[in-house]
């Protein structure tokens, strides 16, 4: 008894490996793929091409600074504000726009970017490069961008100083114009 399981275990082990396609046109004149082939008809054994496999490449993990191990240098080659004026004052009369962040390489799995306004963090940590301020008091300020692991800073942008211009809204050319005052009948 015991000969015959172990006989009926190593031949089930050895289907897999002896497992063949075939190729044989049927009555209805179907082409038919198989792993038996039928007796009485004309097949042909089909050789298949040797399956494509991918290694899994490990994750990366986020850097624990921003420098890169390499050469030292900051992991951000390019890490700037975009879309503020230089040249003259940033017109917004409810003080609200937004500004770009120019990134190289992209920002890294598990970075994120905050505003630095007049020395003080501003808004909230965000993975996007477009980021708004809003309702920014007029007059000069000074901003830059902090890339944040966690919460803490890797790597700061250059700041950049510009000049918020809002309307005055007690300035008599925003005031609208008098009524007109309805004229007696005579």
């Amino acid at each position: 008894m015991r000969l015959i399981v172990i006989s009926c275990l190593l031949l089930a082990a050895a289907l897999p490996a002896t497992a063949q396609i075939y190729r044989y046109i049927d009555a209805n004149g179907n082409t038919v793929f198989t792993n038996q082939p039928p007796d009485g008809a004309a097949t042909e054994r089909v050789e298949l091409a040797p399956t494509n496999t991918v290694r899994s490449q490990a994750p990366t993990a986020p850097a624990d600074d921003a420098t890169d191990p390499a050469n030292g240098a900051p992991f951000y080659q390019v890490l700037a504000l975009t879309d503020i004026p230089s040249d003259e004052a940033l017109r917004a009369n409810n003080g609200t726009f937004s500004v770009g962040v120019a990134l190289d390489p992209r920002l890294q799995p598990g970075h994120s970017l905050r505003l630095r306004l007049d020395g003080e963090p501003h808004g909230q940590p965000t993975n996007v490069p477009r980021l708004q301020l809003v309702n920014l008091s007029r007059g000069e300020h000074t901003m830059a961008v902090d890339v944040l692991s966690g919460t803490r800073v890797v790597q700061t942008s250059a700041p950049v100083t510009f000049t918020v211009q809002r309307v005055n809204t007690s300035s008599p050319a925003l005031r609208p114009p008098p009524a007109p005052t309805p004229r007696p009948n005579n």
